[in-house]
């Protein structure tokens, strides 16, 4: 169901007004690169310590210390731009941006304004209306801020300077998305894609991959763009599709009622699921960016750009190709199993061992992936290897056991690794499926017998009541009946 705003409801009611606005959408999202080190001094980033103890001199802007850029984070960006298609820029430079809030103890932070490491690019995206391409404007290197800790009950607020200089890359779009759920769709794009290369592990909830979203709208047909407005404070992407839902019938609902929209910050409150009003929004100038004076130019050479080309990993993309292609497997499968890279390549091994790639799909969007998420668990926890479970596919496609019994009674037990194989267990637990139609038969007419208003009615019509039939034979047989063979001798005896 789509999200709806808890307030102005009764004001766009009427789903014409909305209809007479085209919504104007851009995003700049932030991903702390997982290098274990700052971008320009030595101080860990790990998450979690105590405050104020990831830091140094430099961290803290002391008189006299000077920046040293962290190689790694080079690397990762330039990934992100040639998994992104962008124009890998070969000349760097880093300004100065300057800005005074508290937790930003060199009172600017070091970003690149006119010359982004990565320009264009961008990505296709797939929502309910179809697939977009939305294009990236640039991607930059820059060091993070700070926190400011506001505590309940508490007039003084704290800082903490861990997250101070750890790196970041922006990623910002042309102003080409038009519904939340095109933001919703690009930002998760954007996740899955930096948890590939393993440049950041895109945990929104803890602020390692953070957005903000540029929000305007404009008349329909109309030829230039309405002011927008940044809405911060965004810990999830359902909480980006509400904020700007929100946001857009706000500003229609300021537009009917004959005011103007304010250029301004405003934040996302995730308990009312609305946004207020932090700040006029800076203009560029307000920031008085320059070159950075302690940093040289920065040259991509032809021989680094190439080793880092040369150690991409397979991306999403290629993957879902190769699945559907090579294994053919449906498009939303193979869309499935790579939603994340450790899936992904737990499917692959798994395909080492079977041909029988659909049922190991459905092993891994069903069973599977219901066992971990029960648990809580990532793939790399699973006790069952790709070989085990190849194994298991091998059982049931033998006719032994059922997929049923398979799921539910042999797969637990392979997951305790007692170092017995999948067909022992089943023999142990007494499971393997009887084949014989001559054992079978008078179970199925035993059924049938018992139940004479039904079969009339399957033979008058009902199709669907076999898969009744089938539930009493099963239940008979206590899940021993090859299903193959006793729906044939259901349906030979039915139709005779």
């Amino acid at each position: 169901m789509p999200f709806k705003p808890k307030i102005l409801a009764e004001t766009l009611m009427n789903p014409s007004i909305k209809d007479k606005y085209q919504p104007v959408i851009g995003l700049e999202v932030h991903a702390q690169l997982s290098t274990g080190s700052k971008i320009f001094a030595s101080d860990s980033t790990e998450f979690g310590n105590m405050p104020n103890t990831n830091i140094s001199v430099i961290t803290l802007a002391h008189p006299g210390v000077l920046p040293k850029l962290n190689k790694k984070v080079v690397e990762y960006a330039i990934k992100m731009g040639i998994a992104c298609g962008c124009e890998i820029n070969r000349i760097n430079f880093f300004d100065r941006k300057n800005y005074f809030y508290p937790d930003l103890p060199k009172g600017y932070q070091i970003t690149q304004d006119k010359a982004p490491i990565c320009k264009g690019g961008g990505f296709n995206v797939k929502t309910k209306e179809g697939e977009k391409f939305i294009q990236l404007n640039r991607i930059h290197m820059e060091d993070d801020a700070g926190k400011n800790l506001h505590l309940d009950g508490e007039t003084d607020t704290l800082v903490d300077y861990n997250r101070a200089g750890v790196p970041l890359i922006e990623i910002v779009t042309e102003p080409d998305i038009r519904t939340s759920d095109e933001a919703a769709a690009l930002l998760t794009e954007i996740r899955k894609l930096v948890r590939y290369l393993d440049i950041c592990d895109g945990n929104m909830e803890e602020g390692s991959l953070r957005c903000d979203a540029n929000v305007s709208v404009m008349l329909k047909g109309a030829k230039q763009y309405g002011k927008k407005v940044e809405v911060k404070n965004m810990n999830s992407i359902r909480n980006v599709q509400r904020a700007i839902e929100f946001e857009i019938e706000r500003q229609i609902a300021e537009i009917e009622a004959g005011k103007e929209i304010v250029s301004e910050s405003r934040q996302f409150d995730t308990v009312h699921f609305t946004t207020h009003s932090m700040r006029t929004k800076e203009e560029l100038n307000d920031y008085r960016y320059f070159p950075e004076p302690d940093l040289q130019p920065l040259k991509i050479s032809d021989e680094w750009l190439n080793s880092i080309k040369a150690a991409m990993p397979t991306l999403p993309q290629e993957l879902v190709d190769k699945f559907v292609k090579e294994y053919g497997l449906p498009e939303y499968d193979a869309m499935v199993i790579t939603d994340t890279k450790e899936i992904a390549f737990y499917f692959e091994e798994l395909c080492k061992n079977t041909k029988n790639y659909k049922a190991a799909s459905n092993w891994m969007m069903g069973p599977v992936k219901s066992y971990l998420n029960e648990l809580t668990m990532s793939i790399s926890q699973l006790t069952v290897s790709p070989k085990t479970l190849a194994e298991l596919i091998a059982v049931v496609d033998s006719g032994k056991v059922s997929f049923a019994m398979a799921a539910t009674k042999i797969f637990p037990e392979l997951v305790k690794v007692d170092g017995r194989s999948a067909l022992k267990i089943a023999e142990d637990l007494n499971l393997i499926q009887d084949s014989n139609s001559d054992s079978i038969r008078p179970i199925v007419e035993g059924v049938l017998a018992k139940y004479p208003e039904k079969v009339a009615e399957y033979k008058g019509g009902k199709k669907g009541i076999l898969a009744m039939f089938m539930g009493e034979v099963m239940k008979a047989t206590k899940g021993k009946a090859d299903p193959k063979v006793a729906t044939e001798l259901l349906t030979e005896i039915l139709e005779s």
